[in-house]
């Protein structure tokens, strides 16, 4: 009997701690680790995100640009941090193709995460430099075919978004172009705008103000309809090119063994920012989307992952690339 009783109040005594852990989290600012450089588009996705979060959290998001390796840098400091919440990782859709890119991860993409939900999808635009000799995406093709490699494009890295974007692109046209790489979104769109290279494919975030502007052309969009931003800028089907399909999608991960309340905390902050007025309309006016709230969920950006890896692990095969 005696026994019991202890058993019982032990049971009462443990029974406000859960809850309790999930009211005092967060106690201060968490670092939302980026794996590229200022400027990019998951760089300006992660602050929009960070503004947002925060006045759920009551908490500041403090950004942390840790470049290299096309994201892995970044991606296995997540991995390898502590899983209290206060270390997060906010990733597109590299953390689906490193499988097939890297003979030897050190973080496991699916196993050493729990992932948190999904936040935009954003379609990739293919732009040029001012004085590039084509006046739409056939006429950049048959340059791009008569002048083979001595065309140049920007590439941010294995497993970024441009070069998966620039592999997709020369795929589908079946050319091959000389990728110039960058260590960042940032400089390579600079480098477009200034004519150091002659093409870059980039998540629409970053060009969409400079086509605007009538600073550089943008020659097609891998969205499935054009987007009211960019009205005259034809999706990749409509320019000619159908095969050319590629969208950048992003998600927001813990390391794995997080706990469950401080997950379903990150998720309710994750699901209250994407339908905040001021996120939604800077998401707009950078030609993206939030995601339906079905799929800001753990769940949701899990199974998406896993059929991601699949499908680029095919993609890459066929392509001919190495894992290095």
């Amino acid at each position: 009997m005696k026994f019991v009783k202890c058993v019982a109040l032990m049971l009462l005594s443990l029974s406000p701690v859960l809850p309790a852990f999930a009211q005092e989290f967060p106690s201060r600012p968490i670092t939302l680790v980026v794996p590229f450089s200022a400027g990019g588009p998951g760089d300006v996705i992660a602050r929009l995100l960070g503004t947002s979060m925060s006045a759920t959290l009551k908490q500041s998001l403090v950004i942390e640009n840790v470049v290299g390796a096309g994201g892995t840098l970044g991606t296995n400091r997540v991995a390898k941090a502590s899983p209290d919440g206060y270390t997060l990782l906010l990733m597109h859709v590299g953390q689906a193709t490193a499988p097939a890119l890297y003979a030897k991860l050190p973080f496991d993409p699916v196993g050493d995460f729990a992932p948190i939900g999904l936040v935009t999808d954003v379609p990739m635009i293919l732009v040029a430099r001012a004085n590039f000799p084509a006046k739409d995406l056939k006429e950049l093709v048959a340059h791009v075919r008569a002048q083979g490699d001595k065309v140049t494009y920007g590439n941010v890295g294995l497993g970024s978004a441009s070069h998966l974007c620039g592999l997709m692109f020369m795929n589908a046209i079946e050319a091959k172009l000389t990728p110039i790489y960058y260590k960042g979104g940032g400089p390579a769109l600079n480098d477009i705008i200034a004519g150091h290279i002659d093409v870059y494919c980039d998540p629409a975030t970053g060009p969409t103000p400079y086509i605007q502007a009538g600073t550089i052309p943008g020659y097609a969009i891998t969205s499935k309809k054009r987007v009211p931003t960019l009205p005259n800028v034809p999706t990749s089907a409509e320019a000619g090119v159908p095969k050319f399909d590629v969208t950048t999608w992003y998600g927001l991960y813990a390391p794995r063994n997080t706990p469950k309340p401080i997950v379903d905390a990150l998720v309710d902050a994750l699901q209250k920012a994407l339908k905040d007025p001021p996120l939604v309309n800077r998401f707009a006016e950078l030609s993206m989307a939030p995601v339906e709230q079905e799929r800001a969920t753990p769940a949701a950006l899990e199974a998406l992952l896993k059929s991601e890896i699949e499908r680029w692990g095919r993609i890459i095969k066929d392509a001919g690339i190495t894992p290095q």
